[in-house]
């Protein structure tokens, strides 16, 4: 009786779990068939081309969208990772004076609506003559970035052992040695888990590229995607084709680094 009952519930699980993964891959499924056909064949529902790529190619610089989008997107992750391994290793080890009313701010920091700063961002950004430019963008997804970057940062520091810190000062190591030899090459799973996240949501995002990068020359592949929909009738199939070369780089960047990232995500809740 206990293995029939097993067998029903691994069954059951099983026919979920396929119906999740259905629901899950049929709007990828939905944009792989329509972004090989053309306008008409999409109204038709039948039938392949490749007329939609050439349309977007037509209608926007794709090519020059992604090198936008992957320098925005390199420069705030670097300056995130560069922060809050920092901050973390800071908050975590050091035990300077405040430091609990500083993590205490950085949770907090990490509870405020971005739709709720964004126009105060948008107004220091003006002011410094940033806007329309890749170190304004940066800034702004490095600021919104940072918090839960730290916060996670902090964790994985702390469970390292403070003996090895202590070892290292008795040995004659200064706090920026112990944090650049040793800290650093131990919280890599961390910062890999970090960098992969802050690459997607950064990558994927569309509100703060509307809003900072107006300019045709600095707009990123999700804002040239929202262009090409503004117009009066929209292109489906077209935009099904830049939707796949907009959503492959994210892809690519978790798929190679999925286990990594599950790897540092696990060792910190573990610590």
């Amino acid at each position: 009786m206990d293995r029939t009952r097993r067998r029903i519930s691994r069954g059951a699980i099983f026919v979920v779990l396929c119906i999740v993964g259905v629901v899950m891959l049929f709007p990828f499924y939905f944009m792989g068939i329509t972004a090989f056909r053309s306008h008409d064949q999409y109204i038709a529902g039948s039938g392949l081309s490749l007329d939609s790529w050439k349309v977007l190619f037509d209608a926007i610089p794709v090519a020059q969208q992604l090198i936008n989008s992957t320098i925005v997107t390199g420069g705030a992750v670097l300056i995130i990772l560069a922060v809050s391994s920092s901050a973390g290793y800071a908050l975590a080890k050091l035990g300077f004076r405040g430091s609990a009313y500083v993590f205490i701010a950085v949770l907090a920091g990490m509870t405020v609506p971005m739709q709720s700063i964004i126009i105060p961002e948008f107004v220091n950004i003006s002011q410094v003559g940033l806007t329309n430019s890749y170190l304004g963008a940066m800034l702004v997804y490095a600021a919104l970035g940072v918090p839960f970057a730290t916060f996670l940062m902090t964790a994985y520091y702390r469970g390292i052992p403070n003996e090895l810190v202590e070892a290292s000062l008795m040995d004659g190591a200064s706090f920026l040695q112990i944090f650049a030899r040793i800290m650093l090459p131990m919280g890599i799973p961390a910062l890999v888990t970090v960098g992969v996240l802050q690459v997607i949501q950064i990558w994927d995002d569309l509100l703060i590229g509307l809003l900072f990068l107006n300019r045709p020359e600095v707009r990123t592949i999700t804002v040239g995607l929202a262009t090409l929909q503004s117009s009066r009738m929209v292109d489906v199939p077209a935009l099904m084709a830049g939707s796949i070369i907009s959503a492959l780089p994210a892809i690519i960047v978790y798929l190679i680094f999925q286990r990594n990232l599950v790897q540092g995500l696990t060792m910190g809740v573990n610590k």
